[in-house]
């Protein structure tokens, strides 16, 4: 995912280059049915594994409510 931010407008306008800033989207998937169930957008520095426990927490928290 590309986040659009001042630094996009500085390249359009004076053309000089920056390091783009990237997110990871991290997804819980219901392997059965392919449903989302979960989602995380975290820096480009972060783990996956690092991200499960959030994960896992939305979706304790959908089978609660479901």
């Amino acid at each position: 995912m590309k986040v659009y931010g001042e630094g996009e407008w500085k390249v359009r306008t004076h053309g000089v280059g920056k390091r783009r800033m990237w997110r990871k989207l991290h997804l819980g998937v219901d392997e059965g049915t392919g449903e989302i169930l979960a989602a995380v957008v975290t820096t480009n520095d972060m783990a996956d594994c690092e991200i499960l426990a959030d994960l896992l927490e939305q979706i304790q928290y959908f089978s609660v409510k479901n």
